[in-house]
C-alpha cells in the first residue's frame, strides 16, 4: 500500500519539519520516495535537494541531524509532517536554528530573529 501520493507533486513532496517538544518550524524541504523511504528506514531525515538534484541526508555534514519522533501525513497523503529532536541545536544551514528566522514587520521591514547556533564557514568551510 502506497501512503503517500507522490504522482500529485510530480515525485516529491513537501515535508514540514518541527520540533517535536517545543513545537517550532524548522524548516521545509521536499521528499522523493527514496528520501522517504531512507527516512523511514533510518530514523532521520532524508530530503530531495532539488538544487544539487541528490538525495540529502539532512545533518550528514553538519552533524546536525534531525531523528524522527512522530510523522504525520495530511488528509490528501501529498504533504509530510516530521515531528524530531534536533540535533545540535541548529537546522539552518545559515546558522540559526529555524529557517524561518526572518520576521516581517507590518511595514515590510524584515527583522532577523534568534541569534546564530553555529558558524556556516566553520561547518561547512563556505
Amino acid at each position: 500500500m502506497d501512503l503517500l501520493d507522490f504522482d500529485k507533486g510530480d515525485g516529491l513532496l513537501p515535508a514540514i519539519v518541527q520540533d517535536h517538544d517545543s513545537g517550532e518550524v524548522l524548516m521545509l524541504a521536499y521528499m522523493n520516495r527514496e528520501a522517504w523511504e531512507k527516512t523511514i528506514e533510518t530514523g532521520e531525515a532524508h530530503f530531495w535537494s532539488r538544487s544539487r538534484q541528490e538525495l540529502w541526508h539532512k545533518g550528514g555534514t553538519s552533524g546536525h541531524v534531525q531523528r524522527i519522533k512522530e510523522i504525520r501525513i495530511d488528509c490528501d497523503n501529498d504533504t509530510i509532517l516530521l515531528k524530531v529532536e534536533q540535533v545540535g541545536g541548529a537546522a539552518c544551514h545559515t546558522g540559526f536554528r529555524s529557517c524561518f528566522h526572518k520576521r516581517v514587520e507590518r511595514n515590510g521591514q524584515v527583522v532577523i530573529s534568534g541569534e546564530k547556533v553555529f558558524d556556516p564557514k566553520k561547518v561547512y568551510g563556505k
